[in-house]
């Protein structure tokens, strides 16, 4: 791991994310330290801005006011390592689904649509906890399977 003064460089995050789908240990090591140390608002912005969240979904999605994610972002502040978690788990989560959807505008059509394998609810509704996270991507890889039902 390459440091400086031992801390992680914050470029670093970037390479452990793209890594991560090699899926070594070692870089879910990475995703693990970044979560632990809090996301800064401008990585936060880096992972999210391909995303079609607005910030009040974000903040839903976060458990945060929308006034607290203005904050961070005026003062430069760093998320929590729960909210930070999130955001790494959202932003492979939508790795994922344009993997198996072939575009990020698919996977967020699928995102928005009312889904029967998951309780006739849109995904989109279930990614404010880890739980409903956990089935999309069940979901994602029934999907890449071929297994519908």
């Amino acid at each position: 791991m390459k440091t400086i003064c031992g801390v992680m460089k914050e470029d670093q995050l970037n390479e452990a994310f793209v890594r991560y789908e090699s899926l070594g240990n070692g870089d879910i090591i990475h995703l693990i330290h970044f979560a632990r140390k809090g996301l800064s608002f401008a990585h936060f912005q880096q992972l999210s801005r391909n995303t079609p969240f607005p910030n009040k979904e974000w903040s839903d999605i976060l458990h945060i006011s929308e006034r607290t994610l203005q904050r961070y972002k005026k003062e430069g502040l760093s998320f929590e390592p729960l909210q930070s978690e999130r955001i790494l788990e959202i932003a492979l989560l939508q790795r994922k689904g344009t993997e198996v959807f072939g575009t990020p505008e698919k996977f967020f059509i699928w995102l928005n649509s009312v889904n029967i394998s998951l309780g006739n609810v849109l995904p989109r509704k279930l990614l404010d906890n880890g739980f409903g996270i956990g089935l999309i991507k069940d979901e994602l890889l029934r999907i890449e399977h071929g297994v519908l039902a």
